[in-house]
């Protein structure tokens, strides 16, 4: 018994512990890692804000550049144009000296220079190749420099079978339109747009209209699918630079910024790995998640010591408390054995005051000569035998008075609540009649046995009933103690008919020294140390009372299982 309430006391210590530790760790860990949940979001939006500020502008700049840079070539061009009359600009001498200023002025952007007529025949060709003559009256290029004053071509192959484009300058001169043409290198126009790069995964590349690739991309797009498509079939953008976020064909995450090149004939993309574009946030997070680690650690390690501190403490306070009430427990019994030692010393002196005089009767026959004669035997035995009775009487009171005073036997066993009833009764017979109060038992036959320490139990009927006693008072009155099932419950009441207790005094009445009676009567620790009693043994105790009417206190305990006891 003793091994199993310390197993269920660690039990209880563990599961204390174990409350401690997550009472700490939820009020230190949930505004830790609810504010370091805003900070980071906070942190990530604004962070994000940056980099697609920072790639708007980077677009805008880079676009802007191209521009400039296609503007510029159609420029110097067009500078040519109407510097020289087509009769000078059809000397291919004089053509190729202009062609080697403009390489040795632009570091080579110029491939080459051609002039050809309204009716798309080269007239003139400076360059590495040998076009003179050629007729373009039938290449887009032509057709479309024709229509405007100034034309810069999509990307093509034409002639070359290489990736090139023209700018080209129209002229009216003498009522004839010419056109003088320059083919710009694919390679130092790429440089412009694969230099747009950022981190491990952005790229940047053009198109136009059609979806026709204008620069050769770093990785492979398929600009007919989405998210291209749908800029693609936009006439325009909302501002001149537009970048989102959206997921590709390979399902991953991108950033997407997107600008309109050469009056919108050409869109300028920018993609990125949402990933890569926010790596550097990503170390920050693990940071962050490091330093939640080490926090998370150290509030655990601290909830650890702190719990184990304070279950050490409260274990040791459990264990003064229980010494206390042990304590409190002797003064109560010791307390109810002086009450009970008048009625006792008077009990016990009937029977010894009638051995008394039979030994004194035994001595007045020894004296007398014919000491054993017939008739004289028969009164010596009899004397003898009432000597005999009266001992054992004088035996079994003590025997009774010693039992209730013995130290509280701490382990349980199974009980005969009757029984139990009728002992402690018959300790408060004597009281009873001096104080002229009447006891009455109404006890249930074949009532279960109770699992519980017979003498804790026996000083709380002896304390109840003790106290229903002095409640009466010298008025005289009745105290009707009993007993019953109630389901798997044994029910003991405890009634008298005394003055009853005011009902403000009822919620205080099993506080520790709080006492009804007059002062010095009593110490108020009768009824709380039965409260702790009955409560230790897995019950519940309650009263009812109304003035002038008295007071019932009921005790409910638990029934042995299994367990059924005998009418006595």
């Amino acid at each position: 018994m003793g091994g199993e309430r310390n197993g269920k006391h660690k039990n209880f210590y563990r599961q204390l512990r174990r409350n401690i530790i997550l009472a700490i760790m939820l009020v230190s860990l949930v505004p830790l890692l609810l504010s370091q949940g805003i900070v980071l979001a906070h942190l990530r939006e604004a962070y994000r804000e940056k980099v697609i500020a920072h790639l708007h502008e980077l677009i805008l700049k880079h676009g802007q550049g191209i521009d400039r840079y296609l503007t510029d070539r159609l420029a110097n061009i067009r500078l040519l144009a109407r510097a020289y009359d087509p009769a000078i600009l059809a000397d291919e001498e004089f053509l190729r000296r202009q062609l080697g200023l403009l390489r040795e002025e632009f570091g080579g952007v110029f491939v080459d220079l051609g002039l050809v007529d309204g009716e798309g025949k080269q007239l003139a060709y400076a360059g590495p190749l040998n076009l003179t003559g050629v007729d373009y009256s039938q290449a887009g290029w032509f057709k479309l420099a024709m229509a405007h004053d100034q034309f810069i071509s999509d990307v093509f192959t034409g002639l070359r079978g290489t990736p090139h484009f023209v700018v080209a300058v129209k002229q009216d001169r003498h009522g004839q339109d010419w056109i003088l043409r320059a083919t710009i290198d694919i390679e130092a126009f790429s440089f412009l747009v694969e230099n747009i790069r950022q981190g491990e995964t952005g790229f940047a590349f053009i198109v136009n209209r059609k979806g026709e690739l204008q620069t050769r991309p770093r990785f492979a797009v398929d600009v007919a699918r989405q998210p291209y498509a749908e800029f693609l079939r936009a006439k325009t953008l909302p501002g001149k630079v537009v970048v989102t976020e959206k997921r590709g064909q390979d399902g991953h995450d991108y950033i997407m910024a997107v600008s309109l090149l050469k009056g919108g004939q050409w869109l300028l993309f920018y993609q990125q790995e949402r990933s890569d574009a926010l790596s550097s946030l990503a170390g920050a997070e693990r940071l962050a998640m490091a330093v939640v680690a080490a926090g998370v650690l150290a509030v655990l390690f601290m909830a650890l010591a702190v719990s184990g501190r304070m279950v050490a403490r409260i274990a040791k306070s459990d264990e003064q408390k229980k010494l206390m009430d042990e304590r409190m427990l002797e003064a109560g019994r010791l307390a109810a054995v002086g009450e009970l030692a008048a009625g006792i010393a008077h009990e016990i002196n009937n029977p010894v005051a009638i051995m008394v005089e039979e030994a004194g009767w035994l001595e007045d026959l020894l004296e007398e000569d014919d000491v054993v004669s017939n008739a004289d035997r028969a009164e010596f035995e009899r004397a003898l035998a009432q000597i005999k009775t009266q001992g054992a009487r004088c035996k079994g009171i003590t025997h009774k008075l010693l039992s209730f005073a013995r130290k509280t036997d701490p382990e349980a066993r199974e009980i005969s609540v009757n029984e139990m009833i009728q002992e402690a009764l018959s300790l408060l017979a004597q009281k009873s009649r001096y104080a002229n109060v009447k006891i009455q038992a109404r006890l249930q036959p074949g009532l279960p046995s109770v699992k519980a320490s017979p003498s804790e139990l026996q000083q709380v009927l002896v304390n109840l009933v003790n106290n229903a006693v002095d409640a009466i008072g010298a008025a005289g009155g009745a105290v009707t103690v009993s007993s019953e099932r109630v389901g798997d419950k044994i029910v003991l009441k405890v009634a008298d008919t005394g003055k009853g207790i005011p009902e403000a005094e009822l919620s205080r009445i099993f506080d520790p020294f709080f006492t009804t009676k007059p002062v010095g009567q009593g110490t108020g620790l009768g009824l709380s140390i039965c409260y702790g009693i009955i409560h230790k043994l897995g019950g519940q105790i309650s009263v009812e009372s109304q003035l002038g009417q008295g007071t019932t206190f009921v005790i409910t305990l638990p029934a042995a299982s299994g367990a059924a006891e005998d009418h006595k």
